[in-house]
C-alpha cells in the first residue's frame, strides 16, 4: 500500500498514514461501492445480488450442495433455505436430491433462471466497468486477475 505507514515509525516528520491508504478501510469502501451498483442492476431477483450469485453458481454448474454454496457465498445456512425458497418460487432455481446423498440438494437453474443471468451478467458487468472506470486500461485487468487470485485463495478450504 503506502509507503508512508513504515517511514511513520522511524521519521516523525512524516505524515500520518491516511484513512484511504488503509487496506481494510479501501476493500470496504470497494466493496460498498460495488454493492449498491450491483443490487440496482439486480433488483428485481430475490435476495439482490446475493439471489445474483446463487443463481450465477447454478447456471455454472457449481451449486452441487446446498450446504457448500452457502459456505462459499458466506450465507448462513438458515437465510440460504430461504433464498432458495424464494428463487424457486420466482421460477429461477430448482432443488434436485443428490442420487448419491439424498441429504444434499443440488441447485439446478431453469431455462427462465438461465435467461435471467444471462440478461442481468450484462448490466452487472458495467456496474463493474463504471466502478474500474479511473483506473487505466492494463490496470484493469491487472487489477481484477489479482483480486480474483487472492479471492481464490483465501476462499479455498484449506486456507
Amino acid at each position: 500500500m503506502n509507503s508512508q505507514r513504515g517511514k511513520g515509525a522511524t521519521d516523525p516528520a512524516a505524515e500520518p498514514p491516511r484513512l484511504e491508504d488503509d487496506f481494510g478501510f479501501a476493500i470496504g469502501v470497494v466493496f460498498r461501492a460495488y454493492a449498491k451498483a450491483v443490487e440496482a442492476a439486480v433488483a428485481d431477483i430475490p435476495g439482490g445480488p446475493r439471489g445474483y450469485f446463487v443463481l450465477m453458481a447454478a447456471v455454472q454448474g457449481h451449486a452441487n450442495s446446498q450446504r457448500s454454496l452457502a459456505n462459499r457465498l458466506g450465507i448462513d445456512r438458515t437465510i440460504m433455505t430461504y433464498l432458495l425458497d424464494d428463487l424457486e418460487k420466482a421460477g429461477l432455481v430448482e432443488r434436485r436430491p443428490d442420487p448419491s446423498d439424498r441429504r444434499n440438494r443440488h441447485i439446478l437453474p431453469t431455462e427462465h433462471g438461465t435467461r435471467r443471468w444471462q440478461e442481468l451478467s450484462g448490466p452487472v458487468g458495467q456496474a463493474e466497468q463504471q466502478l474500474l472506470e479511473n483506473l487505466p486500461d492494463e490496470a484493469r485487468a491487472t487489477f481484477r486477475t489479482l483480486l480474483c487470485t487472492l479471492a481464490h485463495h483465501v476462499s479455498s478450504p484449506t486456507t
